[in-house]
């Protein structure tokens, strides 16, 4: 009974579903150049799709550039904030001189704790 029912198909070679009554969405390529390497690599996007101007190479991983004409996309940097770091964040809320302070507070508590520790393993 169950060799009828199988019978003329393929299991997970073909699938059932058909593209009638599909639509697809109008694509473009665009063209990235590496500033490393030089290699090109092509992208396909949406034909509506906002492009962005830089794209990360993908032999190098260094940024290409969009290419557009003759030409590459010039990308500026100057806008780009630097990451604050934990650093940066701790300066915000104390002075040096209190950090100092509160590392020597720390210190001697770690050191109490390790002298204390080292009694309780030897007795």
């Amino acid at each position: 009974m169950a060799d009828r029912s199988l019978r003329g198909i393929r299991l997970g070679a073909q699938s059932l579903q058909s593209e009638d009554g599909v639509v697809f969405h109008d694509r473009a390529q665009h063209t990235y150049t590496c500033s490393t390497c030089g290699r090109d690599t092509t992208l396909t996007f949406a034909a509506d799709a906002e492009v962005p101007e830089a794209w990360e190479c993908r032999t190098c991983g260094a940024e290409a550039l969009l290419r557009i004409g003759d030409g590459t996309a010039t990308v500026d940097h100057s806008g780009d904030k630097a990451a604050r770091t934990h650093w940066d964040m701790l300066l915000e809320r104390r002075t040096l001189p209190e950090l100092e302070e509160l590392l020597e507070e720390r210190l001697a508590f770690v050191r109490a704790r390790r002298g204390a520790g080292g009694e309780k393993l030897s007795a």
